[in-house]
């Protein structure tokens, strides 16, 4: 009774969480609120309409990414009012997140933690994490396909259906392709064979019903990835993102994205059999979750529950280590480290660190496992094994930070870098130093260039004003990187005005460059946010 009492209490406190994250979502402006559902909704009234799939784009700007079967799937909320979908969408994705931690809960050993209990606080971490907000946030179908996949993966449908989900799943997304790998090598034949069966039949009555976007989006619209965003962005906390921010060079970039993902998802399929062989199928199937957010070419915060799930696994489990390894990496899934931390980061370095800091995690997890994380060793004498996985884990966190504590950032990799154009001029958040003629030639008086820096949450603005004696500015985001050129844009006689942004300016360089192509000016000290 008490234990019932206990999960009761904290499936209402769940209730308030989703109901409060629901409203907070529901009063956000019109042109914000579940964005992506908009799109959705508005794509498929668009071939509803006859009108071609892969045409539409929503006034948000956001085109429709998904296999024409998926149109198919979502077609009924056409049919409905925008605001009906909307409040529907709330509710069922609340609903999906309390599946999602029912069934992981299922992992935990009930003579550990009764199982009520145990999926009901899986439940209000999966709510309050980043990847669940940005589920309701935007009105996305990422929290359908984890329950889709998590449910098959774990084996809990009956054994004649097992594997449909997962082709289901794919045929609306498909990074769940990966689990037909993991049914492979962990000896479910069948699941795979059905897997890979429905993929291809659901792919059918999409070629059938919708024959010209099938053609469209299979002969080159899927590897258009350039509809999707910008996959440089902090938002994407993928291995491939990561190596754009990093600034790898175009011509091995594809190779060596490869080559690691490769490894990546190799090590995760063979720890997740190993643990499948041993009966974790919730571990298992949580492991390849991970690995299709590692190696996906683009993981938005919205396709990142799967490390939720790995946190709460590992949290549940047994060892020292691995709990603080479950909390440190809820905190990631919970917290943008890269914002809150921007200020003590003291080199580029902790930067790069905090802002990829939940691709780094999942990463981790894929090559360490659910259950057991991979640290550096210590030597911990005759102590007890409590305190031995203290330190390991200490050490291991130790080692990590200080390693990324003397890495410059690396050359080119700036991924917020934007140089301003003259259609921006009139916005003030962009060129605050002066508004007038008569203001930017008190402003530069006397002075080839005279700028000015301001911070803000993620990036540094550097906005200013230089006279005819500057054909040409020059920024460098970090030593070895290219420069980057800013426009200079005379905006009144004789005087140009320049705005640009950059992630981190502490290894920045500025240079002005005379009619002769010499360099009559140089910044680096003057750059430091004061």
């Amino acid at each position: 009774m008490r234990d019932r009492g206990v999960a009761a209490a904290v499936w209402i406190v769940f209730g308030v969480i989703a109901v409060v994250s629901s409203v907070l979502v529901w009063h956000r402006p019109d042109w914000d609120r579940l964005s992506d559902l908009h799109i959705y909704h508005g794509a498929v009234r668009h071939l509803h309409a006859g009108q071609p799939l892969y045409d539409f784009v929503a006034e948000n700007g956001g085109p429709f990414t998904y296999p024409p079967f998926a149109a198919l799937v979502l077609s009924p909320i056409g049919l409905l009012p925008e605001g009906v979908v909307q409040l529907c969408w709330l509710v069922l994705t609340c609903a999906a997140i309390a599946a999602i931690a029912v069934a992981a809960g299922r992992a935990v050993p009930p003579t550990r933690h009764p199982r009520p209990v145990v999926a009901a606080a899986i439940a209000c971490a999966l709510m309050i994490s980043a990847p669940a907000q940005s589920n309701l946030r935007f009105g996305q179908v990422s929290v359908f396909i984890v329950l889709l996949a998590l449910v098959d993966g774990m084996g809990l449908t009956p054994a004649r259906y097992r594997g449909v989900l997962v082709g289901v799943a794919a045929a609306i997304k498909l990074t769940p392709l990966l689990f037909v790998l993991f049914f492979l090598v962990s000896g479910r034949w069948r699941d795979a064979g059905r897997a890979v069966a429905t993929f291809v039949a659901c792919g059918l009555v999409g070629a059938v019903v919708l024959p010209a976007e099938s053609w469209t989006f299979w002969t080159g619209t899927f590897l258009n990835t350039s509809r999707i965003g910008n996959l440089a962005s902090l938002g994407n906390q993928s291995l491939h993102g990561m190596l754009l921010r990093a600034g790898v060079a175009g011509e091995t970039f594809p190779l060596l994205w490869a080559g690691l993902v490769l490894v990546v998802c190799g090590i995760a399929l063979l720890r997740a059999r190993q643990m499948a062989l041993s009966g974790q199928w919730a571990h298992a199937a949580v492991l390849v979750g991970c690995a299709t957010v590692a190696a996906s070419p683009v993981s938005w915060t919205h396709h990142q529950i799967w490390p939720v799930l790995a946190a709460m696994l590992l949290i549940g489990a047994y060892g020292v280590a691995r709990r603080v390894a479950g909390v440190a990496l809820l905190v990631v899934m919970v917290l943008s480290l890269g914002a809150l931390l921007s200020q003590v980061s003291m080199t580029p370095g902790l930067q790069f660190l905090f802002e990829n800091s939940r691709a780094l995690a999942t990463i981790t997890v894929c090559l360490a496992g659910v259950g057991g994380v991979t640290v550096a060793t210590v030597a911990a004498g005759r102590r007890t094994p409590a305190a031995r996985g203290w330190l390991r884990v200490a050490g291991a966190a130790v080692g990590a930070v200080a390693f990324f504590a003397v890495q410059p950032l690396p050359a080119g990799a700036d991924p917020t870098f934007k140089a301003y154009s003259m259609a921006d001029v009139h916005n003030p958040r962009y060129f605050f130093v002066c508004r007038s003629m008569a203001e930017c030639a008190a402003y530069g008086a006397g002075a080839p260039i005279t700028f000015g820096v301001t911070a803000e949450k993620t990036k540094v603005r550097v906005n200013g004003v230089t006279d005819a004696r500057v054909a040409r500015l020059e920024y460098q985001s970090a030593p070895g990187g290219a420069g980057r050129s800013i426009p200079l844009l005379e905006v009144y006689p004789g005087q140009w005005l320049f705005s640009f942004r950059s992630a981190n300016l502490a290894h920045g360089r500025l240079t002005a460059y005379g009619p002769d192509g010499h360099p009559i000016a140089v910044y680096r000290e003057e750059l430091a946010v004061r």
